[in-house]
């Protein structure tokens, strides 16, 4: 018998393994420059964390997952994604009372037993970002707004952005009684995977990728005519926040994700050129998923990009990649000025600057004793005379020390000379 890795799994020979260290150094340095810190889990967990974390009627529990019982009768299963994984983590830590929101990422492989295609496979490797404890949009759309650093900072500047919000539980059920009646006199243009998504999840029809499906649902209601007045809310921040930062957004209707713990907002990154399936990662929030895990309810919102995908999408990688350390707090004193804060903190970032800021409301005060926690050097405040008379406010927060430095197109490079 001639031996060789198993169906769905391959090597990566020495020749490859630069282009891997590479992509995860650029991936990695930027979550950093976003004030995220390195988890590390199991590759395998007890069953029953999926089934609940993930959903028993999902694809990934119903067919894809590769499940053991081991000497001691117990039933575990290789990781077939990450998140699941990080909730049982900070409610086995005992991490949901500390400081909040906690951000978090992660790297490495995954297993389904799914059809091996091009990027595509049975063992694969993810990256994704995990935050807990905020329900702010603005966190929606910093998460996003890093994943598109992320493809940036790669030098991946063809892709398209699907965006929606799939609602709370509450308008959710509306809109899936509404669903039912109109995909009722359709069930026979559907395949038979969807027959039973029908009988089960019938927001997951949404999610087919089999032509016949997609034209029978084609005139399907939309999940916004459903929408409760704070989940509208919530998605119209979202949105707006993406807009004020240049992020270009599309609005698909249809995308709902496969996983049920998904709660309002949701999205994907596709990137043409890498076969029909154009998809390279996607997310959105999470917030019953804690509970639903045995934890308190703690909000959530995240991503996962598949690397094996990336790749494809890349056609040569530079040798070197520049690491920066993270040095800069951005306190934002009031909501009014989010809009300017938010365009400082992309400007650090891109600049290879770590910074990070507030997203749970924290008084001016709290928010220096947070930045201490979080170890920044410097703290860059904006208030209303900071806006009016277009400057920054700049603590060095070791000596104590406070000046003021213009807001003009040399902030970010006074900035760098102080922490780099």
């Amino acid at each position: 018998m001639e031996i060789k890795a198993p169906r769905g799994t391959y090597d990566i020979l020495p020749a490859d393994a630069n282009r891997w260290q590479h992509l995860e150094q650029v991936i990695k340095q930027t979550a950093e420059a976003f004030g995220y810190q390195e988890v590390r889990m199991p590759l395998f967990e007890h069953t029953e964390l999926f089934q609940r974390g993930v959903g028993e009627t999902t694809d990934i529990v119903t067919k894809e997952m590769y499940t053991f019982t081991d000497k001691s009768k117990r039933s575990l299963t290789l990781r077939p994604e990450g998140t699941a994984s990080c909730v049982r983590s900070i409610i086995e830590h005992k991490l949901t009372g500390g400081t909040l929101p906690i951000k978090w990422y992660y790297a490495g492989p995954m297993f389904r037993y799914d059809r091996p295609q091009a990027g595509r496979y049975r063992q694969f490797h993810q990256f994704g970002v995990e935050a807990f404890g905020s329900n702010n949009p603005h966190l929606d759309a910093e998460v996003i707004m890093l994943l598109v650093e992320i493809l940036h900072n790669l030098g991946l500047h063809e892709y398209e952005l699907h965006l929606n919000t799939v609602g709370c539980p509450v308008c959710r059920q509306e809109y899936r009684t509404r669903l039912i009646n109109y995909i009722a006199p359709l069930q026979d243009q559907l395949c038979d995977d969807c027959k039973v998504r029908y009988r089960q999840n019938p927001l997951r029809v949404l999610d087919c990728k089999i032509d016949s499906c997609r034209r029978a649902i084609a005139g399907c209601p939309s999940i916004a005519d459903s929408l409760c007045d704070d989940c509208r809310k919530h998605y119209a921040e979202v949105k707006q926040t993406l807009t004020d930062n240049d992020i270009a957004y599309v609005q698909d209707d249809n995308l709902v994700r496969g996983l049920d713990y998904y709660t309002n907002t949701a999205f994907e990154i596709h990137i043409p050129g890498i076969g029909a399936q154009s998809a390279v990662g996607g997310g959105g929030r999470y917030n019953g998923l804690v509970k639903e895990c045995g934890g308190p309810d703690l909000p959530g919102v995240g991503f996962a990009l598949g690397l094996e995908r990336l790749l494809l999408a890349l056609e040569g990688l530079p040798a070197d990649v520049h690491h920066a350390p993270l040095d800069v707090f951005v306190a934002i004193m009031d909501h009014q000025y989010e809009k300017q804060g938010f365009k400082i903190l992309k400007r650090l970032r891109r600049a290879g600057i770590r910074a990070d800021r507030d997203y749970n409301d924290r008084s001016s005060k709290a928010q220096m004793k947070y930045a201490n926690k979080l170890g920044a050097r410097l703290v860059v405040m904006l208030g209303q005379d900071e806006i009016e008379k277009g400057y920054c406010t700049v603590r060095n927060m070791e000596t104590g020390e406070q000046f003021k430095l213009d807001d003009d197109d040399e902030l970010v490079e006074n900035i760098k000379k102080l922490v780099l």
